[in-house]
């Protein structure tokens, strides 16, 4: 069996629901092994909460925690999920400088660290400014961008990029090892419905139970939870860390600009881009699986 890939998962979970299904299928991929979990962007105090409560509802208790750079923020939408949970209880470490936690997880391994990153930039940002040599030893992997059409007709600033351009800007243009992303012209195609959907609605797998019962007080409409997931964006992110099947790559030099768009320009640095699905079906019916074998 290969060895698995050491992985640094930065997360604004608790904002949009797809962070917390990516967390429960990367806590199911037998590829990877996840060294650290950092959270991004607004309340990351409370972000560090609901991520520490799902690790400790699914037994993987043993992964520490590190909270991010806070910034302002409206409440989680799933706050109800973690009323009256304490993170001082959590067992596992926990590291109030996320940053620093991130660069010693990086720095200190003697094989290259995969930072898989899909909220807001700010903690890689500033990692990258507190030790210019963090990309040399390190992959990066993000849910990131929109380069050529997001739901099939338009292009937009995407919303992780857009919210620290800055630190974005800093992001796509260090040396990384490799850079990789999933911008919204393939991620935003991922949206669980009929069979699939019911297959992880209905489990009795522990994972896919927490995922549902976060579902349910994210939509707080059971109508839409009785019928499909919302769009599972980061999943995407989650996935490239360990494979590209399913996936048309496509190396591109990308520019931030001043307004979030990120824009095609062969003098910018190269990433490694996600631009179309081969077999889209195929992706679902794995994270599918992942999410319910233990049903």
């Amino acid at each position: 069996m290969k060895e698995r890939i050491p992985v640094v998962l930065d997360t604004d979970i608790g904002s949009d629901i797809d962070d917390t299904w990516a967390l429960g299928f990367l806590l199911r991929c037998p590829e990877v092994d996840v060294k650290l979990i950092t959270t991004a962007w607004g309340r990351t105090d409370e972000r560090a909460g609901l991520a520490g409560r799902f690790l400790q509802t699914v037994g993987r208790d043993d992964i520490p925690l590190g909270i991010g750079v806070r910034t302002d923020g409206e409440p989680l939408r799933q706050q109800a999920w973690i009323e009256g949970y304490d993170l001082s209880s959590y067992p596992g470490p926990v590291h109030e400088d996320g940053v620093a936690a991130l660069l010693e997880t990086v720095m200190s391994s003697e094989e290259p660290i995969t930072v898989c990153a899909i909220g807001p930039l700010t903690n890689i940002g500033a990692a990258l400014l507190r030790e210019p040599e963090f990309a040399h030893r390190a992959r990066f992997v993000g849910m990131q961008g929109c380069v050529r059409s997001a739901w099939g007709d338009k292009v937009i600033p995407e919303y992780n990029v857009r919210s620290d351009v800055v630190a974005s800007r800093t992001v796509f243009e260090a040396p990384w090892k490799e850079a990789v992303i999933t911008p919204l012209d393939t991620c935003a195609d991922v949206k669980l419905k009929d069979g699939k959907y019911r297959r992880v609605r209905d489990s009795g797998d522990f994972i896919a139970r927490t995922i549902m019962g976060n579902y349910r007080i994210w939509a707080n409409d059971e109508n839409r939870v009785s019928r499909e997931s919302s769009i599972l964006y980061d999943t995407v992110g989650v996935h490239l860390v360990f494979s590209e099947e399913f996936l048309e790559m496509e190396t591109l030099g990308i520019r931030v600009t001043d307004d979030g768009y990120t824009v095609e320009d062969p003098s910018a640095p190269e990433i490694r881009c996600a631009m179309r699905w081969n077999d889209l079906s195929a992706f679902e019916d794995m994270l599918v699986a992942r999410l319910t074998e233990g049903t």
